[in-house]
Parts: structure tokens; sequence; C-alpha cells
């Protein structure tokens, strides 16, 4: 296993954070005033120029053919930067499914690719579980949409909807356009400054067109699309992490009480050192669950070792950078839950992202059931 980065992948992660740095900023609005973390048409094309949307698509459909530790790299630095956005539903999660589907489904990966298109996943309901055991919504072709979405991201922005449920041979996954009649959707503020949102589909007509693969076989394609984005939302709690060691690192440098820097009392110091460790274990267990993804070696995408991995970075990950986060609030005092101070954005935005694509509990039953531990033993 070796991490270290091709002359490729360290240009990327240059290229992303001079960009980031430019185009992203972590300012805040002023107290009281609520702070939108959606990202701007120019900013997203001027992703879409440098080819980011494409990363996972193949050369032979427009895209530049790269890996998760690719990916990996590029959202750790977006989460650097406390950057929302499709990216990650679009971009990863739905690009993933959509490979393992059809020819008919693989021909949205060119406009995906070139960012003209956005694709998003609806797939938890009322029990708010990315659990495909948990879905209840009737997915039938031909036949019709009844029932509500939640927590669905960049619905507002999105061209098209992969809505997951039940069919009569198993799980169904379709591809539904957000202006089809019958689709409303309706946001919902999320505690990071993003919005999510309620899809409710009241008689939408589906037919068989619309199914990814055939009918009663989308489970594998939708527990790919559910790896690669816990993935990528590990990835981005690290990028978010390590923004935070460096504002807390900064801050004991140059913070003066009883008449020096409080950086060189040793319990600060403890302090800091925990938080370093947190951020490069994390790291080192996010880029070891993408090379077990990447590697044919060890699987590939298909291997229950790489399912395990992704579920252990996710729960692990997403412990550890709150722990971050929680910390770095004890070395900054007040002035860390101040609306002006960039922490508290990331401290939300990891919280966030530690549930998105399921929280801790729901990973760690994976790898329970991957050790042999029935579930009523956890």
């Amino acid at each position: 296993m070796d991490f270290r980065l091709s002359d490729q992948q360290r240009l990327l992660v240059t290229i992303a954070r001079d960009f980031l740095d430019k185009q992203a900023s972590t300012a805040v609005a002023p107290a009281g005033m609520p702070h939108e973390r959606g990202l701007p048409a120019d900013v997203w094309r001027e992703m879409a120029r440098l080819g980011w949307p494409g990363l996972l698509v193949p050369q032979a459909l427009g895209g530049s053919g790269g890996s998760m530790l690719d990916v990996v790299l590029l959202v750790e630095e977006m989460g650097r930067a406390c950057l929302g956005g499709p990216y990650v539903g679009s971009a990863v999660a739905a690009t993933a499914l959509l490979l393992r589907g059809d020819p008919r489904a693989r021909q949205w990966l060119p406009a995906m690719a070139l960012g003209e298109r956005i694709v998003t996943l609806a797939v938890a309901e009322e029990g708010a579980s990315f659990a495909p055991d948990s879905l209840a919504m009737a997915v039938d072709a031909p036949g019709r949409l009844e029932g509500v979405k939640l927590f669905v991201r960049d619905a507002d922005v999105a061209d098209t909807l992969i809505v997951a449920g039940r069919g009569a041979g198993g799980l169904n996954v379709a591809l539904v356009p957000r202006d089809r009649a019958g689709v409303t959707v309706t946001a919902v503020a999320l505690m990071s400054g993003e919005n999510v949102f309620a899809v409710e589909f009241r008689n939408v007509a589906i037919d068989t067109s619309d199914l990814v693969g055939s009918p009663g076989r989308g489970l594998d394609l939708l527990r790919a699309a559910l790896r690669a984005g816990a993935l990528a939302r590990a990835a981005e709690m690290v990028g978010a992490a390590q923004r935070v060691l460096e504002l807390a690192v900064e801050h004991a440098k140059v913070r003066v009480q009883s008449g020096r820097p409080i950086g060189t009392f040793q319990a600060i110091q403890h302090a800091c050192a925990d938080l370093l460790r947190n951020v490069e274990g994390a790291r080192w267990i996010v880029r070891s669950a993408a090379w077990n993804a990447d590697c044919p070696d060890a699987g590939g995408a298909d291997s229950r070792a790489a399912d395990t991995a992704v579920a252990t970075a996710k729960a692990w990950t997403g412990e550890a950078c709150l722990a971050v986060a929680r910390r770095a609030h004890q070395v900054f005092g007040a002035i860390g839950y101040c609306e002006e101070h960039p922490l508290h954005r990331f401290h939300k935005q990891i919280l966030a992202s530690s549930v998105d694509f399921g929280d801790a509990s729901t990973h760690l039953e994976t790898v329970a059931g991957a050790i042999g531990l029935a579930p009523d033993a956890v």
C-alpha cells in the first residue's frame, strides 16, 4: 500500500487549493444573518472547466478516467475550503451509480462530466436511513411514484433525481427529471448553512426506460453510490478538520495570556497534538479505503473488503473530526463560538457530513457484519 502521490495527483491538489482559496470564502454573514453554502453557478462552471465533475468518468465518455483516490484528494481540498455544492452528490455518488448501470444509463455521463447536467440521489425516507432495507416507496415500472424522499441534497439545482425504492422483484433505481409533473421540492435548512430538500412525488409516471439497470437489480447500483458518497464525505471531513487544526495552531501562536503566547503552555500543546493525531489518522484511514476501492489486487469495487474499509473510514473519521472541532473550541475559547469567526462553520460542516450517506452507527453495523458479529450482538 503506497500512499505517495503521483505527479498528476500533486498537481491536482495544488490547482485545487489555489482555485478554492480564491473562490471559496470562509467569511460568514453578519451576526444574526443566515449563511448559505450554496455554490454560485459561475464557480461550478469554473470547476467544470477544470474537469472536476468528470474525474470519475471514463475518457471514452468525456471524463478523466480518474480514481477514487483522486476524488478523495480533491474533496479533501473542498472540505478545507468549506465548499458546498453538488460535487459529491452528482460527480461522485450519482456517477458511481450510473457507471455500474446499463449503456442507456451511461449515456448521461458525458453531460455530467462537462458539468452541464447535475444528478442527485433521492434515497432516505421517514426514518432518515440510507440502508436499502429501510426503503418503503414503491418504484415499479411502468407505474406511479407516491411518497416523499427526505434530506435530498442539491434538488434545487439538479436536472435529474435518482430515486431508489421497492419493486416487485427487488430494489429498483429510476432516473426521474426534476421537472416531471407531480414532483415538488421543498427546502429545509441544515445547521451547516446548506439546504437539503424534501422531494414529494404525487402520481408521478415512470416507465421501464426510466429504470437504471434491470428491474429488481438496483441494490448493487445503490450500494456503489452510497459507498462512493460516504468515502467522499469522509474526505470532506478530513479537509475541514485540517483547516481547524491550522486555525487552532495559528491562534495558539498569537494569542497572548499571562504575558506569553498560549502555545507555550503545555496544556495547549497537548491539545494541538491531539488535533494533529486525529487529522493524520483520519487522512490515513480515508486514503486506505480509497486504495481498497481502487486496487484490483484488493478486490476492487466489488469486494467486501472495500465495503468494510469505507464503512470503517466513515465511522471513525466522523468521530475523530468531530473531536477535532470540539477540542479546537477549547483552544479558542469564546471567540470560536462567535458568528464572525469561521470555526463554527467548519464544526457544522463536519457534523452534517458525518451523518450524510450513513452515520457512524450505520457503518459500524457493516463492520460488525464483516467480522462475523450478529446484529443483536453489537
